[in-house]
C-alpha cells in the first residue's frame, strides 16, 4: 500500500532524530540502562518506523554517525577512510526508506576539550578547532542533503560571572556562526535553506549565553552578518518551561519574528532540570501543548515538528533494547497525533465576550469535550439551575 504524505495543520513533516532514539539513558546518578547501539542499526530502526509511516524525517549530529578524532579533521573526505565508508551506508539506509535530514548539528558537548565551550572557548586554539568540527559536520550534512544547520548552545556557557571576557564572548559565538554562513557559501552547498539556534538556560553549564528564544532572536538581528539566514527552534516544552517561560508565549513571539524555522518537541516539569519527557509524558504540559498547536494553527504557521526527548529511563529494557526503541517512536508518534486531534478541538474557541476565567474554562471544557449542560448538573445541587 503507498504511504500518503503527512500533512496535517500545522506539521509538514515528522522528524526523529538519531540522538533520541540511540540514547542508552545514562544520567548523573547511574549508569547507561541499555547498551549503546551502532549508529547502522539506529539508521534501521528510523527506516523501519519511516516505513510504517510514523516519520518522514530525522536528523543527526556528526559525533551520532561517526566518531570524531581530532588530529583527522577531514575524514569524512578520505575516500579510504572508515568514515567516509560508514557515513555512506547509513545514507544508503536513510535513503532506501525514503527518509529526508531536517537538521546535521555539531556535537561541541562530549568530547572533554570542549568542556569550557566550543565557539565561546576561551582559548583560540580550541575555538580554531571548533570551527573545523562544524565545517566537518557541514559537509556530512550536505552528504545528507540537511534541510538546516542547527547551532545547539552545547557547553557555551558559564559558571563564575567574573571568569567570563564579557567584552569578547559574543564576538567569538558571532564569529563561529557567521563563519557558518560563509563556509555553505564557499562550498557552494545547494541543500542548506538556513540554520538555526538552539537556546537552553542551563544544563550541562551553570548559565548559557544564549538562555532563551528572546536571547536568541536578539543575538541574530545584533550581532549576525545575515540574519536572514538564521532562525531559532525552540525546544518545546522543555527549554523555555526551564525558566518558567510559556510555549504558547514563545511561539506566538517567534512567529511573529518570523524566526520559528522549525519547532522541538517533548514535554517537561516546570522549573526543573532538562526532563526530556515524551511529548505529553509526565504529570504537566497537557493544556500548555494543545494551545501550542491551537495557536500555530491560529497565525498560520506551517513546518517540521522535530522530536526532542529520549524515553523515560523506566521504559527502558535492557533485555529487549530495540523494542523498547520502537515503542519510544510509536509513543512520540501517537503522543503528537493526540496533541493536534486536541488542538482541533479549540479551533472553533470564540472567547468574544468572555471573561479570562470563563474563557479559559470554556476552551478547557472543548478540549475535554464536556457539555455545559453535565457540566451544570455537577455544579448545583439546585435543580433546573
Amino acid at each position: 500500500m503507498a504511504k500518503r504524505g503527512f500533512n496535517i495543520d500545522p506539521v509538514t513533516l515528522r522528524s526523529m532524530p538519531f540522538w533520541c532514539v540511540g540514547n542508552p539513558l545514562g544520567d548523573p546518578f547511574g549508569g547507561p540502562v541499555l547498551p549503546k547501539i551502532d549508529s547502522l542499526e539506529v539508521a534501521e530502526l528510523l527506516a523501519e518506523a519511516a516505513g510504517e509511516g510514523l516519520i518522514e524525517a530525522t536528523s543527526f549530529h556528526d559525533d551520532d554517525l561517526v566518531p570524531w578524532d581530532p588530529a583527522k579533521p577531514e575524514d569524512d573526505l578520505d575516500p579510504k577512510s572508515e568514515t567516509y565508508a560508514k557515513l555512506r551506508a547509513i545514507k544508503r539506509v536513510l535513503d532506501k526508506a525514503g527518509l529526508k535530514t531536517n537538521v546535521a548539528t555539531c556535537g561541541l558537548h562530549g568530547d572533554k576539550l570542549f568542556r569550557k565551550g566550543g565557539l565561546t572557548n576561551p582559548d583560540p586554539k580550541v575555538r580554531a578547532l571548533a570551527k573545523k568540527k562544524v565545517q566537518r559536520a557541514l559537509r556530512i550534512g550536505a552528504l545528507f542533503g540537511a534541510k538546516h544547520f542547527t547551532y545547539w548552545v552545547a557547553r557555551d556557557g558559564f559558571e563564575v560571572p567574573v571568569n567570563v571576557d564579557w567584552k569578547n564572548v559574543y564576538k567569538w559565538l558571532a564569529d563561529g556562526l557567521n563563519g557558518v554562513y560563509d563556509y555553505i557559501r564557499k562550498m557552494k552547498f545547494k541543500n542548506y535553506i538556513g540554520a538555526t539556534i538552539e537556546p537552553k538556560p542551563n544544563e550541562p553549564r551553570g548559565h548559557m549565553f544564549l538562555p532563551t528564544s528572546g536571547h536568541a532572536v536578539g543575538f541574530i538581528y545584533g550581532h549576525l552578518k545575515h540574519p536572514e539566514f538564521y532562525g531559532v527552534n525552540p525546544e518545546l516544552l522543555q527549554h523555555e518551561s526551564m525558566t518558567l517561560l510559556n510555549a504558547v508565549h514563545t511561539v506566538g513571539y517567534l512567529t511573529s519574528m518570523k524566526k520559528l524555522f522549525f519547532l522541538h518537541f517533548g514535554s517537561q516539569i516546570k522549573g526543573q532540570f532538562d526532563n526530556d519527557f515524551p511529548p505529553l509524558i509526565g504529570p504537566e504540559g497537557l493544556k500548555e501543548t494543545v494551545q501550542m498547536f491551537w495557536a500555530l494553527r491560529k497565525i498560520g504557521w506551517k513546518g517540521v515538528v522535530e522530536y526532542d526527548c529520549h524515553m523515560l529511563r523506566t521504559d527502558g529494557d535492557p533485555d529487549d533494547p530495540i523494542g523498547c526503541r520502537r515503542a519510544f517512536i510509536r509513543d512520540c508518534t501517537r503522543a503528537l497525533a493526540m496533541a493536534l486531534l486536541l488542538a482541533d478541538r479549540l479551533m472553533d474557541f470564540d472567547p468574544a465576550g468572555m471573561r479570562d476565567a470563563e474563557a479559559d474554562l470554556t476552551a478547557t471544557a472543548m478540549l475535554c469535550r464536556l457539555d455545559p449542560k453535565s457540566i451544570r448538573s455537577w455544579m448545583t445541587t439546585v435543580p433546573g439551575l
